[in-house]
């Protein structure tokens, strides 16, 4: 008996030894200086097709633009969109060049706490200090918003930002947007915006149970979007059986109208309305390159239409 009570106190003390580890476990890494010459135009640009404008402003409520979003329903609570203006007490005004950077590639706060994954800080990992440089510069012009967002409603155990560690440990993916080589410029242009700042995998991807994305179903659409919406494949063979076309799917993209006249809705009206119609009719069209050729080079597309397509072509299935 004496030895079962020694065991389980000994069980216990290394339980608590244990979270205490991990709640003291600092995240993130110091960023380097980012000493560059940022560019405001450019970094508006990079705002608007990372969706920044469109998640932290919440305009159907009458809010100033970037100062705090609408609230995104989870099953895990409800998330509200900080504000990122030039406040220094509710936004980001007393902030620096390189708690930015750490904010946005990391997903670590200036006091060292992760962000919830609600931010798709991971989809920004590989921004060059360039770009961050560009961002900086453009949300310095933002006029500052004297008005803090609501803070998360989120219930135990999700209110216990310590365990984001072991969230970010699991699931903290490389977001995949190195060029290929002997792809096209246009296919990997597409690739960087479609797996990087477009963060469409982070709609079109399902989750597991812990919020995690499916790495073997990227793109494979997610029936289970907060607030009971429901993103569709963006496969190479499900853009190809529902009629997409590299000029389709750029309009669409433009315009939020589908091939068939119907109009996007949900929050992918969202995207097209504060983001991607912002972009440029290159970038649009290598986004679309992208998705209906995929990282097989559209072979997927082919197999969907059958052998004869793929042996026109020369290439397998």
């Amino acid at each position: 008996m004496g030895r079962i009570v020694l065991w389980t106190a000994g069980a216990a003390a290394f339980g608590v030894a244990a979270l205490s580890a991990v709640i003291a476990w600092p995240v993130g890494s110091a960023p380097g200086p980012i000493g560059l010459q940022g560019n405001a135009q450019r970094g508006a640009y990079l705002a608007r097709a990372s969706g920044c404008i469109a998640c932290h402003s919440n305009f159907e409520d009458g809010g100033a633009p970037l100062a705090g979003g609408a609230p995104l329903q989870t099953d895990f609570g409800t998330f509200y969109p900080p504000n990122l203006t030039t406040d220094p007490d509710h936004g980001i005004g007393d902030w620096t060049a390189e708690s930015f950077a750490k904010a946005v590639r990391q997903g670590v706060a200036p006091d060292g706490d992760p962000y919830y994954p609600s931010f798709p800080y991971p989809f920004y990992a590989e921004f060059s200090d360039q770009q961050m440089a560009d961002l900086w510069a453009a949300f310095q012009t933002v006029a500052p918003v004297a008005e803090s967002a609501p803070d998360h409603d989120v219930g135990f155990p999700f209110d216990q930002r310590w365990g984001l560690k072991l969230w970010r440990a699991a699931f903290f993916y490389d977001p995949m947007t190195d060029p290929v080589p002997g792809r096209s410029e246009a296919w990997n242009r597409g690739r960087e915006l479609v797996r990087g700042a477009a963060h469409c995998g982070a709609c079109h991807t399902p989750r597991n149970l812990a919020g995690g994305r499916d790495l073997g179903a990227v793109f494979a659409g997610n029936p289970a979007l907060p607030g009971e919406g429901k993103a569709p494949s963006i496969r190479p063979g499900a853009l190809a059986e529902g009629g997409w076309t590299v000029s389709s799917l750029s309009y669409a993209l433009k315009s939020g109208l589908t091939p068939s006249g119907d109009a996007f809705g949900g929050s992918m009206a969202e995207v097209v309305r504060e983001g991607t119609r912002f972009l440029s009719d290159a970038d649009r069209d290598a986004m679309a390159t992208y998705l209906l050729e995929g990282e097989d080079g559209g072979r997927e597309r082919l197999a969907q239409r059958g052998p004869d397509a793929a042996s026109a072509t020369g290439k397998p299935e």
